[in-house]
């Protein structure tokens, strides 16, 4: 998911996408961890949208404080 695409989300939307891309990276850890995954780098590309989710929703937070 593209950055622009995350921030037309509203704030709601965001904390439930990232609520589920967290439990989908512990899954993959648990497979991780038995030896059962198949795609290594979607764990990578699970953290990096959970970080751009965390980096708009701090930037919105951050712009209703200053208001």
């Amino acid at each position: 998911m593209k950055f622009q695409e995350i921030s037309e989300m509203s704030s709601d939307e965001l904390l439930t996408k990232k609520r589920d891309l967290r439990q989908e990276s512990l899954h993959l850890r648990l497979q991780q961890q038995s030896g059962q995954l198949e795609q290594p780098s979607r764990l990578r590309l699970l953290r990096r949208e959970v970080a751009r989710i965390e980096t708009v929703l701090s930037q919105r937070a951050a712009k209703a404080e200053t208001k």
